[in-house]
C-alpha cells in the first residue's frame, strides 16, 4: 500500500497532512527518512515510524494456499472451481489475488495477497524470481534433457527460454522424477519445454517460488496466513527499484 495511503487510512491526518508529513521528513522506515509518498509500505516486516512513534498497524493479507490440481487460479471462472472457494468466508479479503498462476491440472504453492505492489515486483522479468517444482514425466530423462534445459529450450514457434535447472531424481523407461526451475512464466511451460525433448509431463507441483516454499505439513487444498519469518524474505521485493 501507498505509504499516504496507509497514514491516512490509519487516522494520522488527511492526505495533505500525511503529504507534509512526509516532506518535512518526519516519516521514517526501518530508521530511513522517506520522501515518496508513493513508497510501498507493510508494517508487518517494516519499521514505521511518523514524528518518533512507531505504528504497529497492518495493511495488508498474505496467505499459502496448497492448490489442489483440478481447481483455477483465476477470481471468477464460470462452472469452474477457483481457489478462492477455498478461503473460509472470513478470511476473503477485497483485492485478494493469486500472485502468478498456476494450471488447472498443477498442484502445488500459491500465494494469495491483497499486496498488488509487491505481486508486482515479484512478477516483473527483470528479478528472474526462481519457481521450482516436482515434475514426473512418462519417458527417461537423460543427461542430454539436462543440457538442453540448460542451454534454453527453443519452442517449434520459434521462442527460446531461459536457461532452466533441470535435476533427476529417478530415471526410468516408463516414467521419471525430477526436480526443474525456470526464471520466468511462459504459458504452460513446464510442459512445453519436456514436450520438446520428447516427455510428457503427468504430474506437475509447484514448491518454490522466490523466497517462499511450500509448508510440507499444508495439506492440499489448505491454507494459512505467512510467518513473520516467511514475510521478512520478501523485504527485498518491497521498493527495490527505488
Amino acid at each position: 500500500m501507498r505509504l499516504d495511503q496507509f497514514l491516512t487510512i490509519l487516522g494520522v491526518g488527511s492526505r495533505k497532512q500525511v503529504k507534509r508529513l512526509i516532506v518535512r521528513k518526519q516519516v521514517r522506515i526501518d530508521g530511513r527518512i522517506i520522501l515518496a509518498d508513493d513508497y510501498n509500505v507493510e508494517p508487518k516486516i517494516q519499521l514505521v515510524s511518523v514524528a518518533g512513534k512507531i505504528i504497529t498497524k497492518t495493511c495488508h493479507t498474505y496467505y499459502m494456499l496448497h492448490k489442489p490440481a483440478g481447481v483455477v487460479t483465476t477470481s471468477q471462472e464460470k462452472n469452474q472451481r477457483t481457489v478462492f472457494d477455498l478461503l473460509a468466508a472470513a478470511d476473503q479479503r477485497e483485492g485478494l489475488y493469486p500472485v502468478g498462476r498456476l494450471d488447472k491440472s498443477t498442484e502445488g504453492l500459491l500465494l494469495l495477497t491483497d499486496n498488488g505492489q509487491l505481486g508486482y515486483q515479484l512478477l516483473l522479468p527483470e528479478y528472474h524470481i526462481a519457481k521450482t517444482y516436482e515434475v514426473v514425466v512418462n519417458g527417461k530423462i537423460t543427461e542430454g534433457d539436462q543440457r538442453a534445459f540448460f542451454k534454453g529450450i527453443v519452442f517449434p514457434d520459434g521462442t527460446k527460454c531461459k536457461s532452466a535447472d533441470l535435476e533427476i531424481v529417478r530415471a526410468a523407461a516408463n516414467e521419471s522424477q525430477a526436480v526443474v526451475t525456470i526464471y520466468e512464466g511462459k504459458f504452460h511451460q513446464i510442459k512445453k519445454m519436456f514436450l520438446c525433448v520428447g516427455k510428457k509431463v503427468t504430474d506437475l507441483k509447484r514448491i518454490r517460488m522466490g523466497p517462499l516454499v511450500l509448508d510440507p505439513k499444508l495439506a492440499v487444498g489448505h491454507y494459512r496466513e505467512l510467518t513473520q519469518d516467511e514475510l521478512l524474505r520478501f523485504k527485498p521485493y518491497f521498493n527495490c527499484k527505488k
